[in-house]
C-alpha cells in the first residue's frame, strides 16, 4: 500500500525569508564579536586606526579572493559600488569612534536608528508596526532621559546610523545588479582608500607584525564575513524587513558587552531587548521579497 506524503512544503517566499534572516543573524553575531575583539586594539591604534586596519585588510582580501573585472559592472552598478564603499568607510569609522565613548549596546542601538528609518520608509503598514515596537526597544536600551551618555559619542553613532541606512539601500542595489561577491570586491577597496586618506598616514608608523596579524583576523570577522552575509540576505529580504530585523543587533551587542566586556544589563535594557527580539521575529515572518534571488 502506498503511503501518501501529506507534508505541505513552506511557501518559497517564506523559505527565502528564513534563509535571509539566518544570514542576517549570523552577520550580526560576527559584527558584535568583531567589535568586542577590537576594543583592545583601539587602546593601541585609536578608533580611526583600528577601523582603517580592518578595512585595509578587507579590501585586499576581497580583491585577491574575488578578483572582480570591470566588465562585470554596468556604469550604474559601478557608481553604486563606489558609493557603497564610501558609506562603508563612514559607518565603520564613525561607529568605532562611538564605541570608544559609549557602551557597545548603547552605540549599537543608536546606530540602528538608520535601519529602523529604512524599515519605516520602505515598509508596509505591518512593517511600520514592527518598526514602532523596535523603536520602543531602542529607547529602553539607550534611556536618553538619564542624560549620562557622551554627547560626542552619540553624535558619532547617529552619523553611523545615517551611513548604515545608505549602506542597506546601496547593498541591495549592488547585490541585485552584480553576481556573487563582485560588488563587495569593488566597494571594500574603495572603503579602504577612504579610510587610508582619513587615518592611514597617522597609523602606519605604529604598526608591528603582531598588529598586522591581529588586524587580518579582525578583518575576516568584521567586515568580510558579515558584509558578505548581508549582501546575500538582502537578495532574499525587503529593505524594510532587513532594517527591522537588524534592530536585533543592539540586543546582541548588550549580551556580548555583558559576557565579553563585563558591561552590566539593567531591567529596562532587558525589556528593550524583548521589544527588539519581538520586532525581529515579526520582520522575519513577513519580509520575503517578491522575487528572491540566490
Amino acid at each position: 500500500m502506498t503511503i501518501l506524503d501529506t507534508t505541505v512544503a513552506p511557501p518559497a517566499g517564506h523559505t527565502s525569508a528564513r534563509a535571509g534572516a539566518g544570514m542576517a543573524m549570523a552577520s550580526m553575531l560576527c559584527v558584535q564579536l568583531g567589535l568586542a575583539a577590537s576594543v583592545g586594539l583601539i587602546d593601541v591604534l585609536g578608533s580611526e586606526g583600528t577601523a582603517w586596519l580592518r578595512l585595509a585588510w578587507a579590501g585586499l582580501l576581497l580583491l585577491v579572493i574575488v578578483r572582480p573585472r570591470l566588465s562585470q559592472f554596468s556604469r550604474p552598478a559601478l557608481r553604486a559600488g563606489i558609493a557603497l564603499g564610501v558609506v562603508t568607510a563612514g559607518v565603520t569609522m564613525l561607529f568605532m569612534a562611538a564605541v570608544e565613548r559609549l557602551p557597545l549596546g548603547t552605540a549599537s542601538a543608536l546606530e540602528f536608528l538608520g535601519p529602523l528609518g529604512v524599515a519605516a520608509w520602505r515598509g508596509s503598514g505591518a512593517a511600520r508596526a514592527w518598526t514602532g515596537l523596535a523603536a520602543v526597544g531602542v529607547l529602553l536600551l539607550t534611556q536618553p532621559w538619564n542624560g549620562e551618555a557622551d554627547l560626542l559619542g552619540v553624535a558619532f553613532a547617529l552619523g553611523a546610523a545615517l551611513c548604515w541606512a545608505a549602506y542597506i539601500l546601496l547593498t541591495q542595489r549592488v547585490g541585485d545588479e552584480v553576481a556573487g561577491l563582485a560588488g563587495l570586491a569593488i566597494s571594500m577597496p574603495v572603503a579602504a582608500i577612504v579610510a587610508t586618506v582619513v587615518a592611514g598616514p597617522g597609523v602606519v608608523a605604529h604598526l608591528t607584525p603582531e598588529l598586522l596579524v591581529i588586524g587580518l583576523g579582525l578583518a575576516i570577522l568584521l567586515p568580510v564575513v558579515p558584509f558578505a552575509l548581508e549582501l546575500l540576505a538582502l537578495r532574499r529580504l525587503t529593505t524594510a524587513a532587513f532594517g527591522t530585523l537588524m534592530s536585533l543587533e543592539p540586543a546582541i551587542a548588550m549580551v556580548i558587552g555583558f559576557l565579553v566586556l563585563h558591561q552590566e544589563l539593567g531591567l529596562l535594557a532587558v525589556a528593550g531587548i524583548g521589544c527588539v527580539v519581538a520586532a525581529g521575529i515579526g520582520a522575519e515572518r513577513s519580509g520575503a521579497r517578491a522575487v528572491a534571488e540566490a
